[in-house]
């Protein structure tokens, strides 16, 4: 076929149709062009794709991203094995082998260590996604956290993302753009004949990162003062360790001065206390006193009577 008739096929232009060959020139397909008044561009006779445009390290990556767990869960897992076989099928030699090592060597496990499977997550999960797919409004009962923890939503769902072993679904629920909604908080579930249009523009990726973002500036609103031990330091993970390294001053003795973000006074009591007596809160003050507090009910606790008519 001349490039005016595939033009006019594909209903493109010329040029479109002149640049899209270059790619598949350079992407290794077998595409010729001949000149003259019968000439035209052709495949060649019997050619197949073969994957045979796959590096190693992409068919390496491939099998390593294909994650069994999610896939299972949204009712893929049987898709998800019958894929990577045929993929693999498909592979030269070579490639296969190094397919097959990937395969061998390495497993990813994408929940928690101490996640519990989800009964609730999985039972609503399919419906869930299944609305994602062909854009249709789900009416639910979702529970949250606050009164009242039972509400009625008509959800616009916009995509599915697995984060910690854990489903949420990007969604709106009238004005005020997309929130998120954990999917085993999810209590009913029905799905609607009613279609929407997800916005312009919208981004998956781009909303959860910046949610992620936002999540943790408001989640962190005030900071305390403390010192840690070098034991107590490397015991410190997420954005507390971060904080001690960027704000840490080792005191003369030895101990490290920090400012480490608090989500409130609750929750840095409970989060502070397991490190024992690698960490000592210097400010703020009521939450100095909050532990001193539980440390002192500790010590009468565990106190043995010897100690108690001691100190009587």
């Amino acid at each position: 076929m001349t490039a005016a008739q595939l033009a006019a096929e594909l209903e493109v232009s010329v040029r479109t149709v002149y640049r899209d060959v270059e790619a598949l020139h350079a992407a290794g397909i077998p595409l010729y062009g001949d000149s003259g008044h019968a000439g035209g561009y052709r495949l060649v006779d019997g050619y197949r794709t073969r994957l045979t445009g796959l590096t190693a390290d992409e068919a390496e990556a491939l099998f390593l991203a294909g994650v069994p767990g999610p896939a299972a869960d949204l009712g893929l897992g049987p898709v998800l094995a019958a894929a990577q076989l045929k993929v693999r099928a498909a592979l030269p030699a070579e490639l296969r082998a190094h397919a097959d090592r990937i395969s061998a060597r390495f497993h990813l496990d994408a929940p928690g260590w101490y996640a519990q499977h989800d009964d609730a997550a999985a039972e609503q999960l399919p419906a869930v996604a299944a609305a994602v797919w062909n854009r249709r409004v789900l009416r639910v009962t979702y529970r949250r956290w606050r009164e009242p923890t039972d509400v009625e939503r008509r959800l616009e769902p916009y995509g599915l993302v697995l984060k910690a072993g854990r489903w949420y679904v990007a969604a709106s629920a009238g004005a005020g753009g997309p929130r998120v909604y954990r999917v085993d908080q999810i209590l009913e579930l029905r799905t609607t004949d009613e279609e929407f249009i997800p916005p312009d523009g919208f981004d998956l990726a781009a909303f959860w990162a910046a949610y992620q973002e936002d999540f943790h500036r408001r989640l962190h609103t005030g900071e305390a003062v403390v010192l840690l031990t070098p034991a107590g330091a490397g015991r410190l993970t997420g954005a507390a360790a971060r904080a001690a390294h960027a704000t840490g001053v080792t005191e003369p003795d030895g101990r490290l001065r920090a400012r480490l973000p608090i989500e409130s006074i609750d929750h840095a009591h409970d989060d502070f206390l397991r490190l024992g007596a690698d960490i000592e809160v210097l400010e703020p003050p009521e939450l100095r006193r909050r532990i001193a507090a539980t440390a002192g009910a500790l010590s009468r606790t565990y106190a043995t009577p010897t100690e108690e008519a001691g100190t009587a």
